[in-house]
């Protein structure tokens, strides 16, 4: 059994990506790191090679016409898991801004070994933290996703499905999934306001046309963060992969999580979520192998 990683990144300076932490944290389960750099308006590719040598960084350029649903994103996903040599048994994705936790490298590891062989199964499923704000609060509401696919079998069937948040199986079908039990760290919405607005600014344009953007969204400014329904304190342990990010931030976010804002949906959602562990009307782009 081997494993490979893979990824995409482009302006990881400019936007605040934890690009350098997200790979380190994968680099003990893998015994190379496929990273396709997009051509940037800052340093990425200088920082990324200062990484390590497990990591093998190709160059691509953006199609940046493609502005409808966030498919560049699996455009250039599906262009780094094709460098992803045949011989691994499995490819580990994982997003600029995902970051996994050494207490989970032995449940990785145990089921990739597990499940190698395993026809049926055509990757592992990831739990999600999804850190809002500051490196204090995970968001929880039924708007974020809980699980998603971040492990595949290495075959030329598997593609990037949509915006790149999963993955499909040729010609159209969901992966057929066991649990890692381990999760994912999701620090997209963790950076200072003034970088966040201009990545929410930006990243519309994957999206959107420019019109459209410009009635709805400023570069300049804070993002006001805010504006989110319900948060939870975190009271786990980070990946230590990012504790020396988090002891240099430099900006204060604070929550009084007595007002948090929940819709008479989310209510009934989180009612019969607590009580059963099914969330109703809960986006699945997958199977659950039993």
């Amino acid at each position: 059994m081997s494993i490979c990683g893979f990824g995409i990144i482009r302006n990881a300076i400019k936007y605040d990506y934890p690009i350098v932490e997200s790979i380190k944290s994968a680099l003990p389960l893998v015994d190379e790191f496929i990273l396709l750099v997009g051509k940037s308006d800052d340093d990425t590719l200088e920082l990324v090679k200062t990484i390590d040598s497990k990591v093998k960084i190709y160059e691509s350029v953006w199609d940046d016409n493609l502005r409808e649903g966030g498919r560049v994103l699996a455009a250039e996903t599906d262009k780094a898991l094709a460098l992803v040599p045949s011989h691994y048994t499995w490819a580990l994705y994982l997003q600029g801004d995902e970051v996994l936790h050494s207490d989970d490298y032995e449940n990785i590891k145990s089921a990739c070994d597990r499940w190698a062989e395993d026809g049926q199964c055509d990757g592992l499923l990831f739990k999600y933290k999804h850190f809002y704000g500051s490196y204090d609060y995970i968001a929880t509401s039924s708007r974020w996703y809980r699980h998603e696919i971040r492990i595949i079998r290495n075959n030329q069937n598997i593609f990037s499905f949509r915006d790149a948040q999963g993955f499909r199986k040729k010609p159209n079908q969901i992966l057929k999934v066991r649990t890692a039990n381990a999760s994912i760290y999701h620090y997209g919405w963790v950076k200072p306001p003034e970088k966040m607005q201009l990545k929410q600014y930006d990243f519309q344009k994957l999206w959107h046309p420019d019109d459209w953007i410009e009635e709805r969204y400023a570069p300049e400014g804070s993002f006001d963060y805010n504006g989110i329904d319900v948060l939870q304190k975190f009271m786990g342990t980070h990946p230590p992969a990012i504790e020396e990010r988090i002891q240099q931030s430099n900006w204060k976010f604070d929550r009084d999580l007595t007002v948090n804002r929940y819709s008479l949906k989310d209510m009934f959602k989180n009612f019969i979520e607590n009580t059963t562990g099914w969330r109703p009307g809960e986006y699945k782009n997958y199977r659950l192998l039993s």
